[in-house]
């Protein structure tokens, strides 16, 4: 699979110790063999992620980045324990190697898994694709959302990964508190966002592994067949709602096209494209899990629009500090407000409802 478009050397801010890694390596991981190449992955935007080459294979290591950091975030000690967990499962993850905690090797803890042979699909249109392709594409990645929130979280060692109750509470406190401690500028519709939020959390609860960020950029597709064989980025993962991950991969639905890196669906010929519209996508997700329906899920769209927007905000402020991962954070975390303004115009949509009914 080539990768010159998608790595780079490593950047300025983000330079370790790359012979202490190698050591570290050689004395760890066996038939590991050097000399070891290094270079940066240009994607993601939170915890740096590397190409680690070797005449024999190629890994991939994610790390903390440097500097000061938000409290809770960039844990990449409970990103390996989901992925080495979910091995057992039929969810497709890589093969991990090792975590190493000790900052003393290259700075901040870090673990080694494998490098997955296959595609991403940066842009959710999968540009070049036929219609039957994309239309499998996108029922793989339905499947295997199914299959993640149908594993039996306890049985794979998980049940003490997050707390089983109350997750839109929690992550409403803890996106708010996050979006406070990186606030750069005021925004109003976030603000409103977080109290209206609050006031309409549904009653019913549920409980399954949550990835946290479910959508087609962290998803590797087979290199020639429509078909999911590794999600990664498992960062924002815990025991969760469901909806949050359905909502978050429906969010394309409810942008509205000609924003500047937003991916929208609005006004397409899905069909043409072998897209699934939302009713669509939503049934299969339904029908997979036995789900009747989901009728609280526009209240997941806003609260997704709302981690999307809290968590680029936090882009934003490590751009500020120089310790962003992604060479566009500025940029992306410029998103903040116009996410947020998104979030609650859905609010607003479901209100109107209320109102009809």
């Amino acid at each position: 699979m080539p990768l010159d478009n998608d790595v780079t050397p490593v950047r300025e801010n983000h330079r370790f110790d790359e012979a202490s890694l190698e050591r570290y390596l050689r004395e760890r991981m066996p038939d590991f063999r050097g000399p070891l190449t290094v270079r940066q992955f240009v994607g993601g935007q939170s915890n740096p992620t590397f190409l680690l080459q070797t005449p024999d294979a190629r890994f991939v290591m994610r790390k903390k980045p440097p500097g000061t950091l938000l409290q809770s975030a960039h844990q990449v000690e409970r990103e390996f324990r989901i992925i080495k967990a979910l091995a057992a499962t039929d969810v497709p993850v890589p093969r991990v190697h090792l975590l190493c905690e000790d900052p003393g090797v290259i700075g901040t803890a870090f673990f080694v898994m494998d490098f997955v042979e296959g595609r991403i699909m940066r842009d959710p249109m999968m540009p070049g694709s036929s219609s039957r392709e994309r239309a499998a594409c996108y029922d793989s990645m339905n499947d295997v959302l199914a299959r993640l929130h149908k594993v039996d979280f306890r049985a794979v060692g998980l049940g003490d990964y997050g707390r089983p109750q109350a997750y839109v509470q929690r992550q409403l406190a803890r996106w708010s508190k996050q979006y406070e401690a990186s606030k750069i500028d005021e925004s109003p519709e976030m603000d409103r966002l977080i109290e209206w939020l609050g006031r309409n959390i549904p009653a019913a609860d549920e409980t399954t592994i949550a990835h946290g960020d479910y959508r087609i950029e962290n998803i590797v597709f087979h290199p020639v067949e429509p078909r999911v064989v590794a999600v990664l980025d498992w960062e924002l993962s815990t025991l969760g709602h469901p909806l949050g991950d359905l909502a978050w991969a429906c969010r394309a639905y409810h942008c509205p096209p000609g924003i500047d890196g937003v991916s929208s669906f609005q006004g397409l010929d899905l069909p043409a494209y072998g897209i699934p519209t939302e009713e669509e996508f939503v049934a299969a997700y339904c029908r997979r899990v036995g789900r009747a329906g989901v009728p609280d899920l526009m209240f997941f769209v806003a609260f997704s629009f709302f981690r999307g927007a809290a968590i680029s905000q936090g882009i934003a402020m490590r751009a500020k500090l120089g310790n962003a991962s992604g060479p566009d954070a500025a940029l992306r975390g410029a998103k903040a407000r116009i996410t947020a303004e998104l979030g609650w115009e859905v609010a607003q949509k479901c209100d109107r409802a209320k109102t009809k009914a």
